[in-house]
Formats: structure tokens, C-alpha cells, sequence
């Protein structure tokens, strides 16, 4: 296995981390907005109480993933950043509103008028950045040329994004984010009626995420389809990602959250997975591939050894962190 191989492994692993975190924590801001009922007030302390200690934190997984991007493979990286400049300057904007406006809304009397503007604010963000977020992933399957005469990206700065694939992935993208929240959500929820109102939604959005993937699948170029099939892991990935949906529906249904929070969670994770099989050599199509597009050993040794030694601290760290906030609540 070569270096650049294990550092795109690395970075695979991150965004399953970030899915799994940073995504349930957009997906609580869907839900924030989408709060109803009797219950309404009850449902977004419950949202703020299970964001509030960590998302920041969970923000690292990210990070790690455009600084990987940047040093060691830099020509993917200014290809990237140059054509989809734009859904990634309002996926950065709207990463940065949303904590913003989440920290400013707690610094107003509850329900005063600087609560509910920030309160606003922290929603749309929430919608629209998982979105963006998927635009940019479907669009690393689109064409990103060069131009052979200039050695420059060939972009319009608009062509390789604004498609139908990559908005129904960004649309994939944020129902399944919000069905990990409520999963999360049911399984923090204290009392049975706030447990019943997230169980609903999650079921709610385990169908909207079957229905976001069929749309993806629909609207894709044929060679995007092809490309889901064509990896020798493609169909054992598809297996267990359709079992790992399967199993949180019934867990749901049955009334065995924490079953269904590892099946959720499951399925996620397997998602990326298969995404990265269909990709996989390419970081983005066509032409930068992992191999193609690194930087040299003496950039990406060094980088590796530096992951181990900042993993042996950033690890622990975080799993003390989940392990001190997320503890569930001693009885009285």
C-alpha cells in the first residue's frame, strides 16, 4: 500500500467520522426548525442539550479531511477549489453561521427577539449546508477538465455543479443526516411521548432517504451508474447498506432504539463507503487520481507519521469528551 493510498484511507475514515458526528448535528438543526406540537419547546432543548457540548469538536474529522486535501494531494485541491468554488463558499458560510448563530441565540432571554432571529438563522444554515455539502461530493463525479493548452481548470465555475446529480445527492445528503439526528435524538430523549415524537421522524426520514437515493440513482449520467456496479466491492457494500436500513427500520418500529442507533449509524458509514468504492482511484473525475495527484513521499511520510502521533492525542481526547457529555443521566 502506498502512502498516498493510506492517507485517502485516512481521509476516507475522517468523513465517515464527520457523517457520523458533524452530520447528526446538522440534522438536529433540521429538526430544530421542524419542531411542532405540544412538545415543541421540549424537542429543540432536547436538540441543543445533545449538540451543545461537542459540535465543535466534531468539526475536526472535516478539517483534517481539506488540510489532508491540501498538502498532500494539491493539484486535486486547486482543481477542486477552482471549480466548485462556489457550493463550497456557501458550504463554508454556512458552516460558519450556523455556530455562530447557535452560540448568539443562548446570549439573548429566552424566546427574546435576538434568540429567534439567531434561532433562524441557525435552521436555514443547518438546511442549507448538508446540502452544498452533497453538491460538492456529487459533483467530484462530474468532468473537472483541464484545458491542455492553458494547464488550467477548464470551468465556467457553475457547469460542473448546477446538474440535477449533484443537487439530488445534496438532497440525499440532508435526509440522511436528519435521520441520523432523530435516531440520536430518540435514543437521548427523556420521557415517552418526546421518545415517540423523534421515533416518528426518524422513520419519516428513513423513507425520505430511500426516496432522495432513488432520485440520485435516476437522474445520474449513465457513466455514474455504471460506475455504482463496476467495483468488485460495490455489490457487497449495496447488500449491507440496504440490511443496515432494513434493520434500523424494524429496530424503529420495534421500539429498540438502541438497535436502531448502531443500524443507523451502520448505514452511514456504509454509504460513504460505497461512494468511496465508486470513485475510488479518482479523488475527482476524471484524471486526479489518488496515485496521479499526490505529493511526493517526502511530503506524504512525514504527514503519515505526523497522523499517528496527533492520533495517539486527538482520539482519546474526543472519546473522553463523548464519554463525560454523553454519558446517559444517573437515576435520582
Amino acid at each position: 500500500m502506498t502512502p498516498a493510498l493510506m492517507i485517502a484511507g485516512v481521509m476516507l475514515v475522517a468523513l465517515v467520522l464527520y457523517t457520523l458526528t458533524g452530520g447528526a448535528d446538522f440534522g438536529g438543526g433540521v429538526w430544530d426548525l421542524l419542531a411542532g406540537g405540544p412538545r415543541k419547546q421540549a424537542q429543540r432543548d432536547l436538540v441543543d442539550r445533545s449538540i451543545g457540548p461537542i459540535w465543535e469538536a466534531n468539526h475536526v474529522w472535516l478539517i483534517l479531511v481539506v488540510v489532508l486535501l491540501f498538502v498532500c494531494f494539491p493539484a486535486t485541491f486547486a482543481a477542486v477549489s477552482t471549480a466548485l468554488h462556489v457550493p463550497l463558499a456557501v458550504m463554508l458560510i454556512g458552516v460558519v453561521l450556523r455556530g455562530s448563530a447557535f452560540a448568539f441565540r443562548h446570549y439573548d432571554p429566552l424566546h427574546g427577539t435576538g434568540a429567534v432571529r439567531w434561532g433562524r438563522v441557525f435552521a436555514l444554515a443547518s438546511l442549507v449546508t448538508p446540502i452544498t455539502l452533497g453538491v460538492v461530493l456529487g459533483a467530484l463525479s462530474s468532468d473537472i477538465a483541464v484545458d491542455p493548452h492553458t494547464g488550467r481548470v477548464a470551468t465556467d465555475f457553475v457547469s460542473q455543479w448546477l446538474a440535477p446529480f449533484p443537487f439530488a445527492v445534496g438532497l440525499f445528503t440532508l435526509a440522511l443526516f436528519a435521520f441520523l439526528a432523530a435516531v440520536y435524538l430518540t435514543n437521548e430523549a427523556e420521557g415517552h411521548d418526546l421518545r415517540a415524537d423523534f421515533r416518528r421522524r426518524a422513520l419519516a426520514s428513513a423513507i425520505a432517504v430511500g426516496a432522495a437515493a432513488l432520485l440520485a440513482y435516476l437522474v445520474a449520467p449513465p457513466a455514474i451508474q455504471s460506475d455504482l456496479s463496476a467495483s468488485p466491492w460495490a455489490l457487497p457494500l449495496h447488500l449491507a447498506t440496504g440490511a443496515a436500513a432494513l434493520l434500523a427500520i424494524f429496530a424503529l418500529v420495534a421500539r429498540r432504539d438502541r438497535l436502531a442507533r448502531a443500524a443507523a449509524a451502520a448505514q452511514a458509514a456504509l454509504i460513504v463507503l460505497g461512494w468511496a468504492a465508486s470513485q475510488y482511484p479518482y479523488l475527482a473525475f476524471p484524471g486526479y487520481t489518488i496515485d496521479g495527484t499526490a505529493a511526493p513521499d517526502s511530503v506524504l511520510v512525514p504527514v503519515l507519521v505526523a497522523l499517528a502521533a496527533g492520533g495517539l492525542v486527538l482520539v482519546p481526547a474526543l472519546a473522553y469528551l463523548f464519554a463525560v457529555f454523553k454519558r446517559p443521566p444517573r437515576p435520582a
